[in-house]
């Protein structure tokens, strides 16, 4: 699972894989190409409350709307899922081309407009499955659609282009 967190007033990355209650997991600040790795042990001991072990200490954490509670210190803390599209964002630039790509290795199970169609931002371009559920890949913004050599049952690897708005 890959998630854009704010931390702090903190910009990152966290990648994270779970094992049981094993959490590997990978976090980029800043876009600094330096990641903090690890293993965390976490079990969550009620609705929303979790129990973590990491590098020896014990912390009891607490995740609410607004950020995390961690041993009674509160962090202002956000994650989004990098697919997911909000007419706040603006990292999709107003013109030229805007790549769709595969976030996983998988299957293409559906194409939910042709080449040369017209799209608006958010609209449903392809649907990928990878390890049995279906990620839709969205549009950034409007525009006309341009598949690239895009079909049902085809494979596609992780960061594969699958199509470009223009």
């Amino acid at each position: 699972m890959k998630r854009l967190i704010q931390m702090n007033g903190r910009e990152g990355r966290i990648e994270i894989a779970r094992d049981g209650s094993a959490v590997r997991f990978s976090l980029t600040w800043d876009g600094n190409a330096t990641a903090v790795t690890g293993v965390c042990e976490a079990v969550e001991t009620s609705p929303g409350r979790w129990s973590l072990l990491w590098e020896g200490r014990s912390y009891d954490a607490i995740a609410g709307e607004d950020g995390v509670l961690v041993n009674g210190t509160r962090i202002a803390a956000a994650a989004r899922d990098p697919r997911d599209w909000s007419p706040g964002d603006n990292h999709a630039a107003a013109s030229g081309p805007a790549h769709i790509a595969s976030p996983m290795p998988g299957k293409i199970v559906r194409l939910l407009v042709a080449d040369g169609d017209a799209v608006e931002a958010g609209q449903g371009i392809v649907t990928v499955e990878a390890m049995k559920m279906q990620n839709e890949m969205q549009a950034p913004r409007a525009g006309t659609v341009r598949l690239r050599g895009t079909a049902p049952g085809g494979t596609v690897a992780a960061g594969e282009v699958l199509a470009t708005i223009e």
